[in-house]
């Protein structure tokens, strides 16, 4: 419980500060009032329009894809998975990617969100049915290797094919994953996928604990193995592809927020599921907060500060694991 409540207490935090800071320059205070009493000024509108949105894309995304990771090394019990495993982010891309290089992201503002989106489902159906429904879950990862491998080449084709480079630059830039710029539609539109992603991946929390005991005990304790699998899969996908449709790819989230949050509470992946949640909220409001902080002039990208401090602690937990064997 202790946990929990320092987490939200930096969760909290963290939120108030990404409200403050910007290139807009105004005062802590200012903006504080400006949000919660509106008016019709600069302030107000900026606040509402451009802030207010990008915290809170950075804490819904966060906490989607730390659940995420933290569902899918329960259910895989592998401490190296990651949401990525299961081709949705690369095939969000790949949509993505297909929509900035024929147009189609300059014919309306969700056109882009939109694209990702259907990626995204198109890639879940592939991995559904190259797994099949009663496969385990060494055919669902190979399925998402698989998945996951032709979304990348098809990107690259789509890349090399651009047909002018401020295409090229657009796709480039789009894929390192970002929150400038995004609005309340954005929002709107990302809010009910991961609601309801969360939700099914909440639901995983007796399977998860039951799955340290091995398959067949999991059965044996009335574990649905299919209903779980689709659970995760499912789940995954929802907030994965809501989440890459709207800022782009952010990796190594869900890979070491569930990693390091797991000492913290003990060994059962259930309990890790809202612990990563708010771990990951707390991770990307701190690094878009960073992103604002360091460079504000120059457009860090947010999935640069979250491989920069996700590739060390990844290259930390190979290292050890390596030990381990």
């Amino acid at each position: 419980m202790r946990l929990y409540v320092i987490l939200l207490i930096l969760m909290g935090t963290l939120f108030g500060v990404a409200l403050m800071i910007g290139p807009a320059g105004i005062a802590p205070l200012d903006s504080l009032r400006a949000l919660v009493f509106g008016g019709d000024g600069p302030v107000p509108l900026v606040m509402r329009e451009i802030r207010l949105p990008r915290a809170l894309l950075a804490l819904m995304i966060g906490a989607a894809l730390g659940m995420s990771g933290a569902a899918m090394q329960g259910y895989l019990r592998n401490p190296l998975a990651d949401p990525g495993l299961i081709g949705v982010s690369g095939s969000a891309a790949l949509g993505a990617v297909i929509a900035i290089q024929t147009g189609i992201a300059a014919t309306a503002t969700l056109a882009l969100p939109l694209s990702a989106l259907a990626g995204a489902l198109i890639g879940v159906v592939l991995v559904l049915a190259l797994a099949g429904p009663r496969g385990g879950s060494l055919t669902l990862i190979l399925a998402g290797i698989a998945i996951s491998a032709l979304a990348g080449a098809l990107t690259s084709l789509v890349l090399n094919l651009s047909p002018n480079p401020f295409a090229a630059n657009d796709i480039v830039f789009w894929m390192m994953g970002s929150l400038a710029d995004r609005s309340m539609t954005h929002v709107w539109l990302a809010l009910p996928l991961i609601g309801l992603g969360l939700g099914m991946l909440a639901m995983m929390r007796r399977g998860l604990d039951a799955l340290t005991l091995g398959e067949d005990a999991a059965q044996a304790m009335g574990i649905n193995l299919v209903q779980l699998r689709l659970l995760l899969v499912f789940g995954t996908a929802c907030v994965v592809g809501a989440s890459t449709a709207v800022a782009g790819a952010i990796g190594f989230v869900g890979l070491v927020v569930p990693h390091m949050l797991r000492g913290l509470v003990g060994a059962r992946p259930g309990r890790l599921l809202w612990a990563s949640a708010l771990g990951g909220a707390v991770m990307l409001l701190a690094a878009d907060s960073v992103v604002r902080v360091i460079l504000p002039m120059r457009d860090l990208k947010l999935g640069v500060v979250t491989a920069l401090v996700g590739a060390p602690l990844f290259l930390h937990l190979i290292y050890r694991t390596r030990r381990g064997l």
